[in-house]
Parts: C-alpha cells; structure tokens; sequence
C-alpha cells in the first residue's frame, strides 16, 4: 500500500477545495442556457444542469482524422412515468460496419415532484449500465451521461433485446416522470485492448418475458449453471450490488444486538452490523469477495447536498472484477458448474463476538457477468485443481451505551473493524502446451465507527475501506476509500422536519494496473491517431462541446493509473406543511495521473484534474487543467438558481405517521416499500 503521506497530501488539497467553496458569497448572477438545450421563451427559467465529475471520454472526431466505422443510433426514446413493473422494451441492430469503441449518451429531463429511482439497463439478460435519477425541481432539471461501453463489444455486434428497467411513481404526490434519450455511437481507435470473445450473465434471466433480470437479495437465490466453453483460457467476473430500502444506509447500521437501543424512542434500528460483504462463489466455494461501494443517492443524507453536483457514482453506479481463471482446470471439465452471488452482514452475541450473517435485510439488487476469452475452437484448457486459501475473516466489534439522568438510553457508540486474505491458484496448460501458474489474491481492511447520539436523533459515522487485488495476469488494483457522515434531525408537533447533514468522501486508487474488464481512462491519452482527439469533459454541465486534445509524439505509454475522487459538503433541510426548502455547499476534486511504474513510484504524470465548489444550485468555481496545463479557471459561473426542496410534500404526506429515521431511510420501524427489481425509491406515499 501506498504511504500516508500521500494520502495525507489528498485531503490537505481537497480541504483547501471546502474552506474556498464556503467562503463563497451567497447568490451568483445566472449564465446563459445550455446552447445544446431547446430554445425557451425568456420568461421561462432554465432547467437545473445537474452533472457528476468524472474522468474524460474520447468521442469520435469530426475533422476526418478518425479511421473506420462512425455511427450514432438511437437506442431509446421513452418517457418513464407511471413505469413500475414496466420496463422499455426496443430492438438492437449492429451498424454495418465494423467497430471496436461503443460510448452511450443518456440524457433525462424531469420537472415536478418526485424522488431518486434506481435504473439498470440490459441488454437481453446481461445489465450492461446501472445509474440513479436526480431529484426534479418545480422548474425542472436535465443532465446527460456519457459512457463507455465496449467491454460489452460481443454483444454489440449482434442483434440483441434493450430493457431498460426505470421503476416510478405518478400520483398526487410524485408528479414528476423521466424524459429518457438514450444513444449509441459506434466508432473506430487504435491501439483498443482484446474484448472477450463470450459474456454470460448471472442474472434472473428473464429478458424472455420482457422482465428485468436482477436478482433481489435476501428473497431471492442469486444462482446460475453453465457448462463453460473447454477452450476458455481467461475468465473475469464483474458483479453490481446496491442496498435499497431497508439496506440503503447499510454503513449506519448498528450491530443486531442493538436494534432496541431506541425502541421508546424512535423505534427499531436496522441490524447486521455496519458490514457489508459481497461474495462469488463458484461450487459453493468462496472465489473473491468485496465491500461494496457507498453509494449516495440524490436524495441521501440531505437532498440540498447533490444540486448540481451529485454524488460520487450517482449516475454510474461502479462494479467490481473477480478473476476467476484460476478456477479453469475445474470449469473447463465439461461438467454444470454454479455461479452465486450473496451478501452478507454480521451477526453479534452482544459481547463482542461476531460472524459473518447468512442474511441481510432487504433488499440488494445483484447481478453479474462472466467473461470468457477463449483459445483454438477443439481445445481444452487443462491444469490442476484450484488451491483455494479462505480463512476466517478477523472480526472485531464493540459498543458502548451511555444513559442520562432520567435512566433513558441516550447514546450508543460501537466500532468494528474486519480483515479479510482470499487467494486462489492453478497451474494451467492452454491448447498450445503453454503451462503457467494462475492466481487471484485479494487482502482488505475494513473499519467503521458510529456514534448515534441525542436519543436516536442524531448520528455520526466514520468508515476507511483499504485493499489491494491481483492476479496473475499482471492486474493490481491497490484502492483506499473513506466516508464521512453527520446527521441531525427532527419532526415538532405540528409537522415540522429540520435536517442538517455533512459528507466526506475519498475514493482513491493508487495503482491500477494490468488488464481490466473496464475501459481503462488511459486510453484517451495513447499515442497515436486520432491526434488531435475530442474528449467529453464531465465538469462541464450543460457544454457537451468537446475538448480538442493533441497527444505530444514523446508522451509516454503508462502501465496503469492514479486516480482520486473526493467530494466534501453540508446541508440544511427544513419543511413545513406550506413550504419546504434545502440549501448546501459540496466540492469535488477528480485527479488522473498515468503511472510508468507499476508501484506508482515515479509519481504520475498529471493527465487530467479538476474542482468544483457548488451553492445552493449554482455552480459557482471551477477549474480544469489537461496534461499539467490549465484549461479552464472561472468564478462565478452557470448560477443557476436556487430551488427549494421538491420533496417536501411528499414528507408531509408521512411525516404524521412514521418516525423521521424511517422516512430518512435509517430506520426504524416497518421496511418501506421498494421497487426492488425496477428501480429504488426513499420515499413512497402508499
């Protein structure tokens, strides 16, 4: 692992990035519409340009220096309102003409009332996109997404099924549908890195009915068969998980021996520990394991926190890869083999004893891909049997309950932290008689502190997630993440809500090397044509125009990536029966660098960085810099308002009977209702 001492160099820029973003002033004139938006009348305010930072995409050129195939097709055009239960369904033709870089644009717009639904996209029974909705304002809100999509290059040149599961609700309370546009714009580049040849899905599999095919855990068993092709010499697994309803703010759970610690208070707490673990396993055997991203949703913590700026991975929630080559001497037998997916929590005695829980609380929306890179058509891939080393994963887990002076429960402090080693390995032997050695290792530390305080009413959580995977195909992801997050809240008699939050968060990775499933960022930054190269540049909400780009003919070739996101702010919510209104600060440093070592020793070459300090629904300062070079700096800029909080009547609507956790999402009480399976919602009036 990398030392402190960069890590500690991150957050002293990004605290630099907070303190200047809260001392900006209050309220900043409005920039002109978005040029690529429809023309209004003038009296009509613009929609909020709600965007998420992330790392540059190439897109095709338009000056005749790009090679081969360039084409754009529309995918969907579907408006999702009353939409439970009721998937878009369209048809996939290939272009005729080749390719090997596929990006999508999505593209929504939402005016009313109405609160973050989960999407996931499929093409047939395989989820190839999995996002979330931004919160819509009385004067309505537009963001667009663009994605790289060509790991999935086999299924792009045939024919194929769309399903786009977007669940919503339309009714006196949720006015707001989701206008969707969805593309595809097929292209050519050089120097592209070999796509697998076959992906199967573990998945429902039910693109037969015109159903989505996520799995929902616990209620359901996320298990698959396949006989695997014998001549399959590489083989990844990539899985998604995301906790809803009861499972949403799994990181703020309290250990199960705790759920009554508020019970005259605020009712039940949600249990199994703040823990989560992810687990493949092939033949019932452990095959690799992860903690699961957090993922903040629009309308998590407070909502005034995610305008404009949204939350890390709120548009594209991230998955994870599992090398399972290791395992081919065995699934290249010829013989069924099973592929599960479960999730797992803790289960605690209350003395701090704990293990690893055979359930969760409901609900975690799972899927998984397995792909397939084969040899000669004939072969059979051989080897010895895969050594599989789990051992028992180091648990620690304390709490502390404080009483006040009336002998009510007060406060409950507990801290856990967990360690994990998993490895397997093999000698393989390929069709050519090539024999080597695989392996897939992973090591991760988890630790996670909460303090809930003033009788359930507030609560304080503090949580490092520090690993490192790798295997023998040269693959190193060496990552550290870090979460922060306060909350206060409060109901009065007469139907009052005031909430006040804070976020930190740090995603870093310090060395990303080897082959990935994913598309890499450095791709956009090879040598070779096109030269110069566009780039869609994610900080720049509501300009789509793309960034002319000119490699230098000496620019290195890395061997893999630093890459750090970290994103800091605070936020007030307050509702009355008339009214409702949510303001906040959140600031967003991204930095890439390219690695020319494979530790990251050298330092990094600065590729792309940028910072945003938002207010209050206005973007208010902004830089970028390409190649170490600055190509933006501005002050105030695309103010775009400030909008008061469109959920408040739907709070109302439940503030007189439920309790204020519940309606947060951070329990207690009856689960509520979650349209697992067709999206994710916080909130919904029955």
């Amino acid at each position: 692992m990398t030392t402190s001492l960069a890590l500690n160099s991150c957050h002293l820029l990004f605290l630099l990035c907070v303190l200047v973003a809260s001392s900006l002033p209050k309220a900043f004139s409005h920039a002109d519409p978005d040029r690529g938006l429809a023309k209004r009348q003038v009296s009509t305010p613009p929609p909020l340009v709600v965007f998420q930072v992330q790392d540059p995409i190439i897109i095709p050129t338009t000056n005749g220096n790009q090679s081969g195939c360039v084409e754009t097709q529309l995918l969907m055009d579907h408006e999702f309102a009353f939409s439970y239960g009721k998937p878009f369904i369209g048809n996939y033709v290939p272009p005729a003409c080749d390719f090997n870089r596929v990006i999508m644009n999505f593209t929504v717009t939402s005016k009313g009332r109405q609160f973050d639904r989960l999407g996931l996209m499929y093409l047939g029974d395989i989820e190839v996109f999995r996002t979330s909705t931004a919160e819509p304002t009385s004067n309505g809100i537009v963001w667009t997404y663009i994605k790289e999509m060509d790991q999935y290059e086999p299924l792009w040149k045939t024919e194929q099924k769309i399903i786009f599961d977007l669940g919503n609700l339309i009714d006196s309370t949720y006015t707001a549908p989701f206008d969707t546009l969805l593309t595809a714009t097929f292209f050519t580049v050089r120097n592209t890195k070999p796509a697998a040849d076959q992906i199967l899905p573990i998945s429902a599999r039910r693109s037969a009915d015109n159903g989505p095919s996520a799995f929902s855990l616990p209620d359901e068993i996320a298990s698959v068969a396949y006989r695997i092709p014998q001549n399959t010499e590489r083989a990844v697994v990539t899985l998604s998980a995301c906790g809803q309803a009861t499972e949403e703010f799994w990181y703020t759970n309290v250990p199960s021996s705790e759920v009554n610690t508020f019970a005259d208070q605020v009712g039940l707490l949600y249990g199994y520990s703040p823990y989560r673990e992810v687990e493949l396993l092939i033949d019932g055997q452990i095959a690799g394991a992860f903690v699961p991203p957090t993922v903040i949703f629009t309308g998590g913590i407070v909502p005034g926190l995610w305008r404009p700026l949204v939350g890390l991975d709120a548009f594209d929630l991230t998955e994870t890869e599992i090398d399972v080559t290791p395992w081919l001497p065995l699934l290249c037998d010829g013989a069924s083999h099973t592929f599960e997916i479960r999730v797992a929590g803790l289960d605690d005695n209350g003395n701090g004893k704990a293990s690893l829980s055979d359930s969760v609380g409901p609900s975690w929306i799972v899927t998984g891909k397995i792909f397939l890179f084969l040899g000669p058509q004939g072969s059979v891939t051989s080897g010895t049997p895969p050594r599989i080393d789990v051992g028992q994963p180091e648990i620690s887990i304390i709490s502390q309950l404080t009483t006040n002076s009336t002998g009510a429960n007060e406060s409950l402090e507990y801290a856990m932290s967990y360690d994990r080693l998993i490895s397997v390995s093999s000698t393989i032997k390929t069709s050519n008689g090539t024999t080597f050695p695989a392996f897939w290792k992973q090591n991760f530390r988890f630790t996670n502190t909460n303090n809930i305080s003033s009788q359930g009413f507030a609560q304080t959580t503090n949580q490092v997630t520090k690993g490192t995977d790798s295997s023998s195909s040269g693959y190193t992801n060496d990552y550290e993440l870090h979460l922060t997050v306060t909350s206060t809240f409060s109901t009065t008699p007469r139907n009052t809500i005031s909430i006040y939050g804070t976020v930190s968060r740090d995603v870093i990775t310090f060395a990303h090397v080897g082959p990935s499933i994913f598309p890499s960022p450095l791709q956009q930054f090879a040598p070779g044509p096109p030269n110069p190269r566009n780039l869609y540049l994610y900080a720049r909400p509501g300009r789509p125009d793309p960034y002319p780009l000119i490699i230098p003919p000496t620019f290195p070739i890395f061997k893999g990536r630093y890459q750090w996101a970290g994103q800091a702010g605070g936020a007030s919510y307050f509702s009355s029966p008339n009214q409702s209104t949510s303001t906040g600060d959140t600031s967003q440093v991204f930095q890439l660098k390219g690695l020319q070592s494979r530790d990251g020793t050298d330092g990094g070459t600065e590729l792309y960085e940028t910072w945003v300090a938002a207010r209050n629904g206005s973007v208010a300062i902004q830089s970028e810099a390409l190649l170490g070079k600055a190509i933006r700096a501005q002050g105030a800029g695309n103010a775009l308002g400030r909008e008061g909080a469109g959920a408040g009547a739907a709070v109302q609507a439940q503030v007189a009977r439920t309790s204020v956790r519940e309606i947060l999402g951070r329990g207690p009480g009856e689960a509520r209702r979650s349209l697992v399976g067709t999206g994710g919602e916080r909130l919904v009036s029955e």
